[in-house]
């Protein structure tokens, strides 16, 4: 009875969300189910496929290659004999693993750089300055497959590839913000009575510095999406015998021509709604934290 008491209470808040009269709260609350039906796919994966997945499903599969929609395969099979709701499923997985690493690793690196960086200022504000500078003017993918080339394949070699390009965006947000804020009365009165550099920043940086952060996560991680389905798309995202919708796309692409839709469009669709739902996601924690935003709506 008390799981049930928590179930409806959990329910009529969602529902409140859904009801709330601000249109980007609404598409907030939208987005945090699309993302966490992804993510329940993915944690639940192993339970929810039908057919095997690194190799052909069975012996009749083998013999007949591709299958449309039907209610034995939901979404279909592909040339190659796989079950495309099995690979889509799946696929959920490598996408959150390699986004969830690539913001974070992202995260870690640039708001200490930004936030050390517009503290002490001088020679290492402006050599890091310089350097992220460089890095933001090249274009994310393109940055993201050459620094696959170099790395390799594989879920944290992925991550790394994208996370250099968005360690330019927290540097830049963090960094600006203390630049503003080490000016204020409180930080002077810290640094008057004696406060050490790691207390000043700890304590009075950046807890008033990191608003910005979690809006700046959820459209980098929307972003990642995109980009590693790029990198699949292109072979050079995770090995080939992983699940992942890029790589799913780039074999659909010679299928389509013969009328086999139906490998191209689930995965598309997969991509697709995941980074609206990361959008709507970074849509409302925007207006949540920024008030400016509340009162212009």
């Amino acid at each position: 009875m008390v799981a049930i008491g928590k179930v409806q209470q959990r329910w009529s808040t969602l529902r409140r969300a859904f009801q709330h009269p601000n249109l980007s709260l609404r598409l907030m609350a939208i987005g945090l189910v699309i993302t966490g039906l992804f993510l329940l796919a993915a944690l639940t994966a192993p339970h929810l496929q039908r057919w095997g997945l690194l190799q052909n499903p069975t012996a009749a599969l083998a013999n007949l290659p591709h299958q449309s929609p039907s209610w034995q395969h939901w979404f279909g099979t592909s040339r190659q004999g796989y079950d495309v709701f099995s690979r889509t499923v799946f696929g959920s997985q490598a996408a959150l693993q390699v986004v969830a690493l690539a913001t974070v690793l992202s995260l870690v690196v640039g708001v200490p750089l930004g936030l050390v960086s517009g503290y002490l200022g001088g020679r290492y504000d402006r050599v890091l300055l310089f350097l992220m500078d460089t890095i933001y003017t090249l274009p994310g993918l393109l940055l993201s497959i050459t620094l696959a080339f170099v790395v390799g394949r594989g879920v944290l070699n992925a991550a790394i590839a994208l996370s250099i390009a968005y360690v330019p965006q927290y540097y830049r947000v963090v960094r600006n913000h203390t630049v503003s804020v080490k000016t204020e009365l409180f930080v002077e009165a810290a640094q008057a009575m004696g406060a050490s550099t790691w207390r000043v920043l700890h304590r009075y940086l950046f807890w008033n510095v990191i608003q910005s952060v979690p809006v700046l996560f959820a459209l980098n991680a929307a972003d990642a999406v995109l980009t590693l389905g790029g990198l699949g798309f292109l072979g050079l995202g995770l090995p080939e015998a992983t699940p992942e919708w890029g790589h799913d796309l780039r074999q659909a692409l010679d299928a389509l021509p013969t009328g086999i839709w139906w490998t191209a469009l689930f995965p598309g669709l997969a991509i697709t709604i995941l980074v609206t739902g990361l959008s709507f996601i970074g849509e409302g924690l925007s207006e949540l934290i920024n008030p400016a935003l509340r009162r212009q709506r």
